[in-house]
């Protein structure tokens, strides 16, 4: 089907933009709060050294593109759909990533961190879900109606 594609590529697109508006912009709400981190960290991360906030772009792509693949077998509203989305990238967080980096899985199982990883997460999720649209064609929309 021509149409996955063009799904995946506008879910890479709606991933990193939501990286960088609903998840940073949420993470940045914290920080002010002195809750946290400050959010678009321009820290290098290795092994190639390119920013935290590129790095994070990247991956949040990988998941819209995800989402785009996936988006035609969505039965649910789409911002409801990218709110689970979310709480898996929290979940895939928590126990793949987190041991490959030599953290402690699920935020230490410390409650406040894992709320906050579950909220920052998931509106990362609801945004992809509310940009997605957006970006797709009419023409992929009547597709998935």
């Amino acid at each position: 089907m021509p149409a996955a594609p063009m799904r995946a590529f506008l879910g890479f697109i709606a991933g990193a933009i939501s990286l960088l508006i609903f998840h940073q912009g949420l993470l940045e709400m914290f920080y002010l709060a002195g809750a946290g981190g400050p959010a678009w960290s321009v820290q290098p991360v290795p092994p190639f050294g390119v920013p935290r906030v590129v790095d994070l772009a990247f991956w949040a792509g990988l998941w819209g593109l995800l989402f785009g693949l996936l988006m035609p077998r969505f039965t649910w509203p789409m911002w409801l759909c990218g709110i689970l989305l979310g709480f898996v990238a929290a979940l895939a967080g928590w126990f793949i990533v987190a041991p490959i980096k030599g953290l402690p899985i699920a935020s230490g199982w410390v409650p406040i961190n894992m709320g906050r990883s579950l909220l920052i997460n998931g509106f990362f999720g609801l945004g992809v879900g509310l940009i997605l649209p957006l970006l797709m064609p009419r023409s992929l929309l009547r597709a998935h109606s």
